[in-house]
């Protein structure tokens, strides 16, 4: 089982190094930029430059002269119009692009991107008009009027292009965001449950552990049932599938855990609780009050002279904090799980909640409890599924 588990981590975890570039910084990533504006002006540019062709040859328009000028004068004018409609389209890109990267509310967004995208392509057309016909003076008022009135128009037509593809853009990169970020949410959690896993049968622990066993069995054989219960205990909560579990038995699995520490440490480790009841269905990530107490007795000195009591105290703001006093080992082990890290940047993909790290003198861990699972992290479990389709 454990080599199952490395393999399947080492895949996911170049996921969760793919994602990490990819979401260090979001805005520099979005999609809405210089060059996309320029790519999206030339292509429908073109299309519709097509489109008129097309239009054109079918409908005979072409052999017609619909501006009341001369021959010349009318292709000089459609050349000039065409680059303004470059010109103009672009700039519209560029506005609707600005508005979409703020970090506004959609229902803010895109009313504003709308409005202002009509607003400056109507303005601008209409001074692009006003300036082409200023070298058709002597053109019949009929023309100005024409030029000006089709020109809105197709500048208006124009706008409404520009916010549904780039609406469309935003939704489609957002849609993509997400699914990397349920990606990368799904490898931490595999890792999680790996790492967790391999601490408890790295061969230090297992030595440890069976030592103390075979010494309980001599002295105590109830004992050594009991211990032999926790261990069995801990193993199962350790390897279980769930993604999302409750208070009541993330404490269950504490307790199993900190039987087996307090074993090992006697008196000289203590956990204290003072956990409210009304918690005890609310949500939180399996194993995350485990790492805390694991990196607490990894990183503290524990004998008789400085012995480690930890806190579990659940809060008014709807959180449990796990904290310790620092008492600081010379030559600290190393950590090697998913870490406090890891840790904060979960709950922030999977919750939208913040985990309140503290230290002075005393290092505390205040992690969020979800009383309710909303659409932000109910459909956990679809997106795994969505994953291993």
């Amino acid at each position: 089982m454990n080599k199952a588990y490395r393999q399947q981590v080492e895949l996911l975890l170049k996921t969760i190094i793919y994602n990490k570039n990819m979401t260090k910084n979001k805005s520099s990533y979005s999609p809405l930029n210089h060059k996309l504006a320029i790519i999206l002006t030339l292509s429908f540019s073109l299309l519709f430059a097509v489109f008129k062709f097309i239009a054109d040859s079918v409908f005979d328009v072409g052999n017609e002269n619909p501006f009341e000028v001369s021959q010349s004068a009318a292709n000089y004018f459609v050349v000039v119009r065409f680059a303004t409609s470059i010109f103009t389209l672009y700039l519209l890109y560029e506005c609707c692009f600005w508005i979409f990267r703020k970090g506004w509310k959609n229902r803010i967004k895109y009313p504003v991107a709308f409005i202002g995208t009509v607003t400056v392509a109507l303005l601008v057309g209409f001074i692009f008009s006003k300036a082409i016909l200023h070298f058709f003076q002597t053109a019949p008022e009929s023309f100005h009027h024409r030029v000006v009135t089709s020109g809105l128009k197709k500048d208006a037509a124009m706008s409404i292009v520009v916010f549904l593809s780039t609406l469309f853009i935003s939704i489609f990169f957002r849609h993509q965001r997400a699914l990397l970020e349920n990606q990368r949410l799904v490898a931490e959690n595999t890792r999680n449950r790996y790492e967790a896993l391999k601490n408890q049968l790295n061969p230090h622990f297992l030595f440890n552990t069976l030592n103390t066993l075979d010494g309980l069995m001599d002295l105590d054989i109830d004992k050594a049932h009991s211990y032999l219960q926790n261990l069995s205990s801990s193993f199962r909560y350790t390897i279980q599938n769930k993604e999302i579990t409750i208070l009541k038995d993330e404490l269950n699995f504490v307790e199993s855990y900190t039987y087996l520490m307090k074993i090992r440490y006697g008196d000289d480790l203590s956990i204290q609780y003072d956990v409210d009841e009304k918690y005890s269905d609310f949500h939180i990530m399996p194993i995350t009050l485990q790492l805390l107490i694991e990196n607490a007795i990894k990183h503290n000195i524990i004998n008789d002279d400085e012995p480690l009591t930890i806190h579990i105290e659940t809060t008014e703001n709807d959180t449990i904090k796990v904290s310790n006093a620092i008492q600081p080992k010379i030559n600290a082990e190393l950590g090697e799980g998913i870490g406090l890290a890891n840790l904060v940047e979960r709950y922030k993909l999977l919750f939208d909640k913040e985990v309140v790290i503290t230290q002075n003198g005393v290092f505390s861990v205040e992690i969020p409890l979800i009383e309710q699972i909303n659409n932000a992290s109910a459909s956990l479990s679809d997106r795994i599924k969505y994953q291993h389709k």
